[in-house]
C-alpha cells in the first residue's frame, strides 16, 4: 500500500473543503490519507453530519475504509479501495448541503469502473453552498468541456431548515480522467439563461425574482435573458419548503459562468433576483473566464487531467488557494503559481502536473 499522506485540516481556510477534497483525491489516487485538526478554524470544529456523509459515501463508492469517522471527530484515516461504481443512496441529513457532497463525489464518480447512480437526500438550496441548479447548469457545462458528462435530476427541493430534497445523479460513461484545457478565453456570449423557483410560496415570488434579474441583465449586459419560472400549485407541491431562489448562467463559446441568490424571510423577491444578476455581471465584467464558485472547483479537475493549464478566475479566495496547496501535497509533481491577482480580486494562475 502507498505511504500515508498527512494533512493538517487547519491549513489555509481550515474548513470542510479540505476534508472533502482530500478524501476524493485519496480515493482517486489510491493513496491513504490521515487528516487531523479537522475544521479547526470553524466555530464547531470536527466532523459534522454532512462531512461524515461525504466520507462514508466516498468510502462506499471506492470500497474504502475509514478510521475515526464520528460526529465531532477531529482526526480520521482513510484507506481507499477500488472505485467500482453501482448504485448508492445517501441521506445527507435535514438540510445538509447536497451540492457540497457532490463536490466530493463527482470527481470520484468519474473514475468508476462501471456506471454510477446516486440518490442524495438533504438540502438542495441552502446558505453557504452553491445551489443545486448551479451544479446542474454551470458546473456540468464546464466539466463537459473537460470530457466529463453527468446528469442531475431534482425530484424535490430542500431548503433550510427542513431540507428533505431528493436529487439523482447519474454517470453513464465514466471517463476515467479528464481532458485538460486552459480557461483563459471566453469567446462569444451565446445567451443568458436562468431558473427562478419558489416552493410552498405564491407564484409571484418566483416571477418577481425572474423579472428583477432580467431587468439587471438587460440594463448591464444589453441582452434579453431566458429565465424559466418553477412553481407548483397548492396541494401538488412535493417540496417541504418554504423557500425560493434563482440561478443565472451565461453561456459562452469557451465557458459557462453563473450567479445565484436565495430567498429568506423578510427579503424581497426583487432583491433576490438583483443579487444573482449583479453577481453574474460582476464576474463577467471582471474579465474572468471562471466565476467565483468555479474558481475554486475547477483546479482539482485540471490537476487530475495532467499537463499545464492557465485559469482566469473571477475571485481569488482562501478556498481556492487552500485547494491548490492541498493538491500540491497530495498529487506528486503538481504545482501552481498565481501570476496576477490578490485575495478578493480576479486572478490568473497556471497549474501543472502529471495528472492521475
Amino acid at each position: 500500500m502507498s505511504s500515508l499522506i498527512e494533512i493538517d485540516g487547519s491549513m489555509g481556510e481550515g474548513g470542510g473543503q479540505i476534508l472533502r477534497t482530500a478524501i476524493a483525491v485519496s480515493a482517486i489516487t489510491g493513496r491513504p490519507v490521515r487528516i487531523f485538526n479537522i475544521r479547526a478554524k470553524r466555530r464547531n470544529p470536527g466532523l459534522r453530519p454532512q462531512h461524515l456523509n461525504a466520507i462514508r459515501a466516498i468510502a462506499e463508492l471506492s470500497g474504502g475504509r475509514v478510521e475515526g469517522a464520528s460526529i465531532g471527530s477531529r482526526e480520521i484515516v482513510f484507506y481507499p479501495g477500488r472505485i467500482r461504481g453501482g448504485r448508492l443512496n445517501i441521506d445527507v441529513g435535514t438540510a445538509g448541503s447536497v451540492p457540497l457532497i457532490l463536490q466530493a463525489l463527482l470527481p470520484v464518480m468519474a473514475y468508476a469502473e462501471s456506471p454510477v447512480s446516486i440518490t442524495l437526500r438533504g438540502g438542495t438550496d441552502v446558505p453557504m453552498s452553491p445551489p443545486i441548479d448551479y451544479v446542474r447548469w454551470v458546473l456540468s457545462g464546464l466539466l463537459e468541456k473537460l470530457g466529463y458528462m453527468f446528469t442531475v435530476t431534482v425530484r424535490r427541493r430542500g431548503h433550510y431548515p427542513r431540507g428533505g430534497g431528493i436529487v439523482d445523479v447519474v454517470v453513464e460513461d465514466p471517463p476515467h480522467g479528464f481532458r485538460g484545457r486552459s480557461f483563459m478565453e471566453r469567446g462569444v456570449m451565446k445567451g443568458v439563461y436562468g431558473r427562478s423557483h419558489a416552493v410552498r410560496l405564491p407564484r409571484h415570488v418566483a416571477e418577481r425574482q425572474a423579472r428583477s434579474a432580467a431587468a439587471v441583465i438587460r440594463r448591464r449586459l444589453g441582452i434579453e435573458p431566458r429565465i424559466d419560472v418553477e412553481w407548483y400549485e397548492p396541494g401538488r407541491d412535493p417540496h417541504l419548503g418554504p423557500g425560493s431562489g434563482i440561478v443565472l448562467w451565461a453561456v459562452f463559446e469557451e465557458t459557462v459562468m453563473g450567479g445565484d441568490s436565495l430567498g429568506a424571510r423578510g427579503k424581497r423577491a426583487e432583491v433576490v433576483g438583483e443579487e444573482a444578476a449583479n453577481m453574474l455581471v460582476e464576474d463577467i465584467d471582471s474579465g474572468a473566464v471562471l466565476d467565483r464558485h468555479a474558481s475554486d472547483m475547477i483546479p482539482l479537475y485540471l490537476a487530475l487531467a495532467g499537463g499545464e493549464y492557465w485559469v482566469y478566475g473571477a475571485r481569488l479566495t482562501m478556498h481556492a488557494l487552500t485547494v491548490m496547496d492541498l493538491l500540491s501535497i497530495m498529487i506528486e509533481g503538481f504545482r501552481y503559481r498565481v501570476e496576477e491577482g490578490r485575495v478578493g480580486e480576479p486572478f490568473k494562475a497556471v497549474l501543472a502536473g502529471p495528472g492521475v
